[in-house]
């Protein structure tokens, strides 16, 4: 019994160290040398969207495209896609459906066969990299450039570490289309 809890705990902290170096530590895609197609920022936390709008800003893209979120009080994304548009960019505000990572990259990979976009940059939590542009990836065979944000706070990085795991694995096994 001893030694399979032993085995356990390292299998598990084999697998969060692994986890911390794909989740947490996974670099930045460099950005490509000429503007890419869109910018898709990810709902989520509210450090997401300031990051794609300094993209914008630095021209990365033609078109921003923000996944809403109706549960969000981020005022900047409600003010964006309830206000008065940009005059730089095409904006498209859209839900997700289903709410949810995969609902999310099946909306980025409809968006890319309509408009014939070759490229993307995603924004998305740092954590959250990894997983994301393997689902995206799978709905569209456009270039992804991920970007990431780090302003989680260290215990919900933590905690994303097994969640993404997780998540990862059902995307694997049960979930394994667009």
């Amino acid at each position: 019994m001893r030694q399979l809890l032993s085995l356990i705990i390292i299998v598990a902290a084999t697998l969060y160290g692994l986890g911390i170096w794909l989740f947490l530590l996974h670099p930045d895609d460099r950005l490509p040398t000429h503007a890419a197609d869109a910018v898709v920022v990810l709902a989520g936390s509210n450090d997401r969207l300031p990051v794609a709008l300094a993209l914008m800003r630095r021209h990365a893209a033609k078109t921003l495209v923000v996944s809403e979120d109706s549960a969000s009080r981020d005022p900047v994304r409600y003010r964006l896609c309830n206000g008065a548009r940009p005059r730089d960019y095409k904006l498209i505000c859209q839900h997700a459906d289903p709410f949810s990572t995969r609902g999310e990259a099946r909306l980025a990979g409809d968006l890319a066969l309509r408009n014939h976009w070759l490229s993307l940059i995603v924004v998305s939590s740092r954590y959250h990299l990894f997983r994301a542009k393997r689902l995206i990836g799978r709905c569209t065979k456009a270039t992804l450039i991920m970007r990431g944000t780090d302003a989680d706070t260290w215990w919900y990085k933590a905690a994303a570490v097994p969640l993404e795991w997780a998540k990862l694995a059902r995307s694997a096994t049960f979930q394994r289309g667009c």
